[in-house]
């Protein structure tokens, strides 16, 4: 029983508590055991939250009163630790942090609570949420579950570590240019960052640049990310760029009347992928095909015209530096790897600030073009399958690109705000999982969720975990 709940989804855990075949003392306590079991191996979870066997009693209780519930009833859940959490140590990756603790939930942890969710723990990051490895001189690095030489990804590697492990069944993470769906393809999850705006940011840091960063949850099923979503997303009142009532959606729904129409790429601008990302890519465009969807190959031309990954560059830089400065004035002996990067990069200039964000402009107009035309962009997640620890400047396909360019296939889908999202669909030949990913046009998340659900069932990896 304990080895089926670890690896069962939200969705069915939440059955099981609500018709009491389970009762959420046992789903808490065998995620419990599982965290003391496998965690001292993967530093994924850096802070267990007290009492979550105590509010496990109580949603029991509740049950067994004859209560309402919510569609999260009793189930844990885990959130990254940049969610500011009432009561519960939040510090951020850093020791310029350590001991904090914040005095009120951020909006996402509050809307999971309201749900029924019990907060399980918070899970490791890099310094201040800035690097594609989750590593920093506080709480240390994050292995991944399927090889522990290898890392799990960053921003959000401890979540994607702890719901690949069984550790967590459905998680909180945040994204600026690939910590989301990145970690999750990296450790064979799945993980969704909807529209700019979305999911309000309140509660989370750094916020800058916050118009690139999004909240977004990591499952172990697609039903699991909608259900996270429909929960999430809204206006709170807090947060100016969430302004959007939830019940709006520009999609297909979950009942096209006709073919859905998907275009997939693994180059256009975007530089070398690994061939057996790409060969992975092709053949979910193929099972798509298969099941009646109209499928092209296509190319982008604007982002062969702008490097997205230059210009996300060039504006992080600018925006992101003066506030790096301000927490780290006088801490400067306590900096990590990214912190001390950020500070010795020349400043962008004015005019080169200015021509990154007209390029964006003109890559919006691009989207906005190309999903005139498709419903669905299929592509690549991360270049490379989960890489080794400390990576820097790495080959692809016999190109030598630098450490960020796992990630400039997930820079156009911050830099635009289009929602996208991460799933497995294949295996490397030494064994590591290989994601891909689905952008659709703004609010149009229906659409993406359908697709994804449509390719989950077609996957030749359901229901694969890693040996621990």
């Amino acid at each position: 029983m304990t080895t089926d709940l670890i690896h069962s989804d939200a969705t069915e855990l939440a059955e099981l508590i609500r018709t009491r075949r389970v009762s959420s003392v046992e789903v808490v306590q065998a995620h419990l055991d599982r965290i003391e079991a496998t965690d001292p191996e993967l530093n994924a979870i850096v802070t267990l939250a007290d009492g979550a066997l105590d509010a496990a009693r109580a949603a029991d209780e509740k049950l067994a009163a004859g209560a309402e519930v919510g569609p999260l009833h009793g189930v844990p859940f885990t959130a990254k630790d940049s969610f500011d959490t009432a009561g519960v140590l939040t510090q951020r990756g850093s020791p310029m942090f350590a001991g904090r603790v914040p005095d009120t939930d951020a909006t996402s942890v509050a809307r999971m609570k309201h749900a029924g969710g019990i907060l399980l723990a918070k899970t490791n990051l890099p310094e201040f949420s800035y690097w594609i490895e989750s590593d920093n001189l506080l709480t240390g690095r994050t292995n991944n579950p399927w090889d522990l030489n290898r890392s799990a990804g960053g921003s959000s590697g401890g979540e994607s570590a702890a719901i690949a492990a069984g550790m967590s069944p459905l998680g909180l993470a945040s994204d600026l240019s690939i910590s989301v769906r990145g970690p999750a393809a990296d450790t064979g999850v799945a993980a969704f960052k909807a529209t700019h705006g979305r999911v309000p940011m309140t509660g989370l840091w750094p916020r800058e640049p916050r118009r690139n960063w999004h909240v977004g949850p990591m499952a172990r099923s697609i039903r699991d990310l909608a259900l996270a979503y429909s929960l999430l997303s809204g206006p709170d009142g807090a947060d100016g760029f969430a302004v959007v009532p939830p019940e709006f959606d520009a999609g297909l729904g979950t009942s096209p009347d006709r073919p859905v129409r998907v275009g997939w790429l693994v180059d256009s601008g975007l530089g070398p992928t690994d061939p057996e990302v790409a060969a992975t890519v092709q053949a979910a465009a193929d099972a798509l095909e298969g099941a009646g969807a109209r499928v092209d190959a296509v190319n982008i031309p604007a982002l062969e015209r702008d490097n997205p990954l230059e210009l996300w560059t060039k504006l992080n830089v600018m925006e992101v530096k003066p506030a790096f400065r301000k927490v780290t004035e006088g801490h400067e002996d306590q900096m990590f790897s990214y912190s001390k990067f950020l500070a010795g990069t020349p400043d962008t200039s004015v005019e080169d600030f200015v021509l990154a964000e007209q390029a964006v402009e003109r890559l919006r107009d691009a989207f906005a073009e190309y999903f005139q035309r498709y419903d669905l962009l299929l592509l690549p997640v991360t270049t490379i399958p989960a890489h080794e620890h400390q990576l820097g400047d790495f080959t692809v396909d016999g190109r030598t690109v630098s450490p960020f360019h796992v990630s400039s296939t997930t820079v156009p889908f911050n830099l635009t705000g289009l929602p996208a999202l991460s799933m497995r669909f294949g295996t490397s030949s030494d064994g590591m999982p290989i994601g891909v990913q689905l952008a659709a046009t703004w609010h149009a998340e229906s659409t993406i969720l359908h697709i994804a659900s449509l390719l989950e069932s077609l996957s030749p990896v359901r229901d694969q975990h890693p040996a621990l």
